[in-house]
C-alpha cells in the first residue's frame, strides 16, 4: 500500500519542491517533462514551485501553468532570499508523505523520481540521494571544483557526507518533521540531512546540461556555498587560525634568536628590511585570524537576532482555504 500523509485537505503521497528564480525560459520544458513522470506514478502529489523573488516573467508563467495543472502549488517569497532559503520554505510547507527536492534547470532529470520512490519503499529508507554518476556534461573546471568540494566536506564535516550528491533527494515525512524542529537559520542541506543519521540509500543518474536559460550559481556563489559549508559544520578554520598563530610564534622566536646571535658576534645588521618584513608578516597573520574569528562571531550575531531567512508573501494552497 502506498504511504500517504493526511493533510486535512486530502492525502498526498508525494511532494516535489522546486526553488525557482528567474526561470522563464526553462519553465515550459520543466513542466513538459515533470508532469508526465508524476502522473505516471499514479500517486496523489503536489508540486511546490517556490518563487524566490523572480523579476522576469516567471510569476506570470507559473500562474498560467497552474490554471491547467491543479497539482501545482505556488509559494511566493517577498524577496530573493537564496536557494537554500527557498528550499527551506518549500520543505516546511510540503504536505507529502515523501518530499523530493530538485532544481528547475533539469540538470537533475525528473525521470529518476520513480526510482527514488520505489527504493525508499522497498528498503524502508527515510532518505534517498540522487548521486551524479556521470558529470561529463559539466566543464572540466566544474568537475574539478565539485570533486574538491566533496573531498573537503568529507574530511571536515565527516565521512557521512555522500559524494556527488546535491539537493536532488527524497525525504520521508519523519525527516521533514525533524528538519522543521530546527532553528530557522541558513541551512546547508547537503550536509545537514546526512548528519541527522536517518537510514539512506542512493540512486545514480547522468547529470544533464541545463535545459534553457543561464545558471543561477556562478563561481562566486559556489565559493560562498563552500565557505558556508565549512563554517557551518566545522571549527577547522578556527583551529587553522590557532595553528597559524603557533607557527607565527615559532617564526618570531627564530627571528629573535637570529637577531641576538648576530648582535652577540658583533655584526649587527641594518635591520630595517627584516623589521618591516616581520611587522607586515605578523600584521597579516593577525588580520587573517581576526577575520576567521569574525566569520563565526557574525553567525552567532545572526542567530541571536533571530530574523527569518525568508518571508512568504503568498501560498496558493492557503488562498484556496
Amino acid at each position: 500500500m502506498s504511504a500517504v500523509y493526511d493533510t486535512g485537505r486530502g492525502s498526498i503521497a508525494l511532494s516535489i519542491v522546486v526553488p525557482i528564480f528567474n526561470e522563464e525560459e526553462v519553465l515550459p520544458v520543466l513542466v513538459a517533462r515533470l508532469r508526465p513522470v508524476l502522473d505516471g506514478c499514479r500517486e496523489p502529489y503536489e508540486v511546490l514551485a517556490v518563487d524566490d523573488g523572480s523579476t522576469d516573467r516567471t510569476p506570470r508563467l507559473l500562474e498560467e501553468i497552474r490554471s491547467v495543472w491543479p497539482q501545482l502549488r505556488i509559494v511566493t517569497l517577498r524577496r530573493n532570499s537564496g536557494h537554500q532559503a527557498a528550499l527551506t520554505a518549500g520543505l516546511r510547507r510540503a504536505l507529502g508523505a515523501y518530499v523530493i527536492s530538485m532544481d528547475a534547470d533539469l540538470q537533475d532529470p525528473p525521470e529518476v523520481i520513480p526510482d527514488m520512490l520505489a527504493l525508499a519503499r522497498a528498503d524502508g529508507l527515510d532518505i534517498v540521494y540522487a548521486v551524479r554518476g556521470d558529470r561529463s556534461t559539466d566543464t572540466g573546471f566544474k568537475r574539478r571544483t565539485a570533486a574538491a568540494y566533496y573531498w573537503l566536506m568529507r574530511r571536515l564535516a565527516g565521512s557521512f557526507v555522500p559524494a556527488q550528491a546535491g539537493d536532488f533527494r527524497l525525504l520521508s515525512r519523519p525527516v521533514v518533521e525533524t528538519l522543521k524542529t530546527l532553528p530557522d537559520q541558513q541551512q546547508i542541506y547537503r550536509l545537514l540531512i546526512p548528519w541527522l543519521g536517518f537510514p539512506g540509500g542512493q540512486v545514480t543518474y547522468q547529470r544533464e546540461e541545463r535545459a534553457a536559460g543561464t545558471t543561477k550559481y556562478p563561481l562566486h556563489k559556489m565559493v560562498l556555498l563552500a565557505w558556508d559549508s565549512v563554517t557551518s559544520f566545522s571549527s577547522a578554520p578556527l583551529r587553522l587560525a590557532t595553528a597559524i598563530g603557533a607557527f607565527s610564534l615559532v617564526v618570531c622566536l627564530g627571528f629573535l634568536t637570529l637577531t641576538l646571535t648576530v648582535y652577540a658576534i658583533g655584526s649587527p645588521l641594518p635591520g630595517w628590511t627584516s623589521l618591516i618584513t616581520t611587522v607586515l608578516f605578523f600584521g597579516a597573520v593577525q588580520l587573517f585570524c581576526l577575520g576567521m574569528l569574525g566569520e563565526y562571531v557574525a553567525r552567532i550575531y545572526a542567530a541571536v537576532q533571530g530574523r527569518p531567512t525568508y518571508c512568504v508573501a503568498s501560498d496558493t494552497a492557503e488562498e484556496q482555504q
